[in-house]
């Protein structure tokens, strides 16, 4: 039965009936036009569409991606609830409709009436596209740069004055510092930390945890990441907290690690950029490093209840914005992995409604410093970092996607641990 798209008069209406043409579903927000004409549920949050270049980027991307190039370039906005609007566009976001399905004859004239027709446009220059073999040194860099050399001081708008990067645990009422704290606090009582050790932090942002764990913990500590940025601010946070003679930061990939043995490894955030067909050897090179008795606390976001990856999966907008190569395995898999290193692997911790509660205390200082966050960056750049971090709040919530702490060790010849006998010592 063909699909019948009812007549409306208005700028607005005639959006509605595109877009739902176009999405092949009901819009379940309002629409407002560039004429300043509305169409749609009056309760619902708005979806304003700025420029008719919105509408041509849908017609040849009808998907999440579409969406998110018209977003990033400002050619549609959301007015209200974000977390609301984009819980009401989740059908759309995570479905890709065959545009061969696409009935693009049954609105052909109000096509040509909005004057939307045309060649396919450029995608908005925040857009990333690596090049070179997949999760090879030189691309990996690409990737890590592309997300992280974005500027220290947008980065500390966004996080707050904790400068980590990752889930936060909170176990009380209070602020993101104090959450962001309790998390670092967490990973070196699991990690057993004790003075005179060395910790490996592979992926060590801008020296928090390396900090905490040498100060509180008296440890000697080797942070490692692949942004200049990060290293350049962590070592000199690293100067101002007078543990210059305890922490190093370097610029390193983990695949050149020559200097262990370690007591303990922490990778915090780190594994997503991995990539499944090389996490084996990841595994084992921190396995390698890795004194007998010594612990891994690996900290990583995991995929929940989706289908398996298709061979030919359309680009989505984490990828080309956000964390280019970057993947995603169930914690299964990734425990799996860390066995057949070598690991024992003694806790799993999920920590899923944490990393929601963080997004969203991320979002708000973003929106509290928007004008701000802007001048850093640019328009498009701060758009990115709202719209991804205000979805992935919603996809941890809605138990899209997960984050678990998995706590592993690597035993001595003869079985033995050095594990204590119950949790007690980090349980909370």
């Amino acid at each position: 039965m063909a699909t019948t798209i009812p007549h409306f008069t208005t700028t607005a209406g005639k959006l509605q009936g595109v877009l739902e043409a176009l999405l092949q579903t009901p819009l379940p927000v309002r629409v407002r036009a560039w004429d300043g004409s509305t169409a749609g549920p009056a309760e619902a949050p708005v979806l304003v569409i700025r420029h008719r270049r919105a509408l041509r980027r849908l017609m040849w991307q009808p998907n999440e991606l579409g969406l998110a190039r018209a977003y990033v370039a400002g050619e549609i906005d959301v007015e209200g609830d974000l977390y609301d609007a984009l819980t009401r566009l989740a059908a759309l976001i995570w479905r890709s409709p065959d545009i061969k399905d696409v009935p693009i004859r049954s609105v052909a004239g109000d096509l040509v009436r909005l004057g939307v027709l045309g060649t396919q446009p450029k995608p908005p220059p925040e857009e990333m596209v690596v090049t070179g073999a997949r999760h090879s040194k030189r691309r990996d860099r690409q990737a890590i740069s592309h997300h992280y050399d974005v500027g220290n001081d947008f980065y500390r708008l966004v996080l707050g004055p904790s400068m980590v990067y990752s889930c936060a645990y909170w176990t009380d009422d209070y602020d993101l510092a104090d959450a962001q704290r309790d998390k670092l606090d967490l990973i070196c009582r699991k990690l057993g930390l004790r003075p005179g050790q060395r910790l490996l932090d592979v992926g060590c942002g801008w020296g928090s945890l390396a900090i905490h764990a040498a100060r509180e913990y008296g440890v000697q500590v080797v942070g490692i990441t692949l942004s200049t940025e990060q290293a350049e601010y962590a070592r000199k946070q690293v100067a101002e907290a007078g543990l210059t003679g305890q922490v190093e930061i370097r610029v390193e990939d983990y695949r050149d690690l020559e200097d262990g043995p370690y007591d303990a490894i922490s990778s915090v955030g780190m594994a997503e950029h991995v990539g499944t067909a090389v996490y084996a050897d990841y595994a084992a090179i921190l396995y390698a490093q890795l004194k007998p008795g010594g612990r891994l606390l690996n900290h990583q976001i995991s995929r929940l209840h989706l289908p398996p990856e298709q061979p030919h999966r359309q680009r989505s907008f984490i990828d080309a914005y956000v964390f280019p190569d970057g993947e995603l395995a169930p914690v299964g898999t990734t425990v799996t992995l860390l066995e057949q290193a070598g690991f024992e692997v003694r806790d799993v911790h999920a920590l899923r409604e944490h990393y929601g509660r963080t997004l969203r205390a991320w979002v708000a200082n973003l929106e509290a410093s928007w004008p701000e966050a802007v001048r850093l960056t640019s328009p498009g750049r701060a758009r990115v970092w709202r719209l991804y971090m205000a979805a992935s709040a919603l996809a941890f919530e809605q138990s899209r996607i997960g984050v678990n702490q998995v706590l592993a060790v690597r035993d001595h010849r003869d079985g033995a641990s050095d594990m204590p006998h119950t949790r007690s010592d980090y349980a909370v």
